[in-house]
């Protein structure tokens, strides 16, 4: 059994925790769809999280996905509260560079380096972000 990963952030706890378990009714149709094209509901979901998060795993062949799942985040409103339109493009563009940089066929000592300046720069992001709208956690 797996340990709970330590959150890097203090509020990465409870609806933001790093490993969460959800216990939802899925739609039916939704059920359908992933059967007919024999495709997993938990794939379907992987997949979504996968390319929204703009990361390095699987990026490539995926640029497509990416630019469409980024459209249908701002046709949702999903963070209009808090920023217009433009800035939410340079949200995800910031979020991407990052996802760009990974050393493929380094040395395990590069890729340890790297994700450890991976790990301070999403820090650094999120705070920027997170503090332009002067919100506090």
């Amino acid at each position: 059994m797996r340990k709970k990963p330590h959150p890097r952030f203090s509020w990465q706890k409870e609806d933001y925790s790093r490993k969460a378990e959800f216990s939802f009714i899925l739609p039916q149709q939704f059920l359908l769809l992933c059967r007919l094209m024999s495709v997993t509901p938990r794939q379907m979901l992987v997949d979504f999280m996968d390319i929204i998060s703009c990361g390095s795993w699987k990026r490539e062949g995926r640029e497509a996905s990416r630019e469409k799942l980024i459209d249908y985040f701002l046709e949702q409103g999903y963070g209009k509260q808090y920023y217009s339109t433009a800035e939410i493009k340079s949200i995800f563009k910031e979020l991407d560079a990052i996802g760009l940089l990974y050393p493929f066929n380094a040395t395990q000592e590069l890729i340890n380096e790297h994700t450890r300046w991976r790990e301070t720069y999403h820090t650094w992001w999120f705070e920027k972000w997170f503090e332009k709208n002067k919100r506090e956690l």
